[in-house]
């Protein structure tokens, strides 16, 4: 990072937002959010390649909307604060209704974002999320991205805190070449050390969600109400890990009509989380495939629901909360409630190995087929499950159906559908 810093210093142009741009630091009001905005974006649009755009190390107040493309071999460097608009009613729009992004970059090129302390995206959520319980029902995901970059090659982000998204918090899709590493994702109601039904309704305000090819995301923290990390459709070759998360999961998912190979998780802890391991299936006409994934040491303490899940995902997107798509939130809490697993999602090699989880809530987890499509070569290598609940599932600890499975290396307890070859010495 210092060397392309001194490189761009040698052969490009240094952009100071407040000297060169004329960004107005530490007030908050509407004309110089939006100020600020125009600003921000008129300098994005100005980068020629090898110049640095510095944000000093102040916070300035910023209407959201920034946008640019094409840039290439660029520094985006972060020492203080952007700090977007919570002025929901004059947010910018596209069409007049849906929301522009706070932040969106698509086609660019070797672009780094960094900053030799902590340079945070202030996303302001709370206002976004609304009164706990009614906000979603008002907005729904009608809620702008705090970061965003489409179709790019050769990104690099770090040393970063992403917080308070007021939906999606970073979300790269079809990347090829993407590392992320030092940046922290944090979106919370409280300062509870757990995820309480308060804190949860801060909806989809998912963490790293990524989608494209050679994908490392490594020494990073996430704490937020959704999917930790969640690699989405048509995604290969990523590696995650020596991540501390707590959310809803390390996520596959959810996938549709699309194939996802070669993704490792590794060297993760997952401190009082709500959902654990998590790989799922929405509902699509056509055939998707999650195939050749490792799980591999991996600690869950004290997870609030499921460990481990693989199966349908479980989600609510409509302002109907416990409607099955395709596996309802409420299930199986409420009679009624349905969880099915699409006939079109092929679940093969999937591997976890060498996963602890301490003291569950609940009973271990999910791991639902489709009688007609069952998963097929699912190993548990070592899966230990310290003092396991056993609500819902009693004595049998996992809900386990359609599933070709093998359970080895002292995994504890061993999933009702799978082979036990805990005692076969090789």
């Amino acid at each position: 990072m210092r060397a392309a810093l001194l490189a761009a210093v040698a052969s490009g142009k240094v952009w100071d937002f407040e000297i060169d741009a004329g960004a107005v630091a530490e007030t908050d009001d509407s004309a110089t959010q939006w100020s600020n905005g125009a600003a921000l974006n008129a300098t994005l649009g100005k980068l020629e390649p090898n110049d640095v755009l510095v944000i000093p190390n102040k916070t300035y107040h910023i209407m959201g909307g920034i946008q640019a493309s094409g840039l290439k071999s660029v520094v985006f460097q972060l020492e203080g604060t952007l700090s977007f608009s919570s002025d929901i009613k004059n947010w910018p729009t596209k069409d007049g209704t849906r929301v522009h992004e706070c932040f969106f970059l698509e086609n660019v090129e070797n672009v780094t974002f960094t900053s030799s302390g902590k340079g945070t995206f202030e996303g302001n959520g709370a206002k976004w999320w609304g009164i706990p319980g009614v906000g979603y029902l008002e907005r729904a995901e009608n809620r702008p991205k705090l970061f965003e970059i489409a179709d790019s090659r050769e990104i690099l982000v770090e040393n970063l805190l992403f917080h308070n998204s007021p939906y999606w918090t970073f979300w790269v899709h079809g990347v090829d070449g993407l590392e992320v590493r030092h940046t922290d994702i944090e979106a919370r109601r409280t300062t509870e050390d757990s995820h309480s039904v308060i804190d949860l309704t801060a909806f989809n305000t998912d963490g790293f969600d990524v989608t494209g090819k050679n994908v490392w995301i490594h020494d990073c923290n996430v704490w937020n109400q959704d999917d930790c990390i969640a690699v989405k459709d048509d995604s290969e070759n990523m590696v995650f890990e020596r991540i501390n998360a707590s959310g809803v999961g390390l996520t596959i998912g959810s996938i549709g009509g699309s194939t996802v190979r070669n993704i490792t998780f590794r060297d993760c802890h997952m401190h009082h989380t709500y959902k654990g391991i998590y790989m799922k299936f929405r509902d699509s006409d056509q055939p998707g495939v999650i195939e050749d994934v490792l799980y591999e040491n991996i600690v869950i303490d004290q997870p609030t629901q499921w460990a481990i899940w693989m199966g349908p995902a479980q989600q609510s997107d409509s302002r109907s909360l416990c409607a099955a798509h395709p596996c309802s939130i409420c299930w199986p809490t409420l009679p009624g409630a349905h969880c099915n697993a699409p006939v079109t999602g092929s679940y093969r090699n999937i591997t976890l190995r060498n996963v602890v989880v301490n003291d569950p809530k609940t009973s271990p987890g999910v791991l639902l087929g489709n009688s007609s499509n069952p998963m097929r070569n699912v190993v548990f290598d070592g899966v230990k499950i310290n003092n396991p609940g056993k609500k819902p599932w009693g004595d049998n600890f996992y809900k386990c159906e359609a599933i070709q499975g093998i359970a080895t290396g002292g995994t504890y307890p061993v999933p009702p559908c799978f082979e036990d070859r805990n005692q076969i010495v090789v």
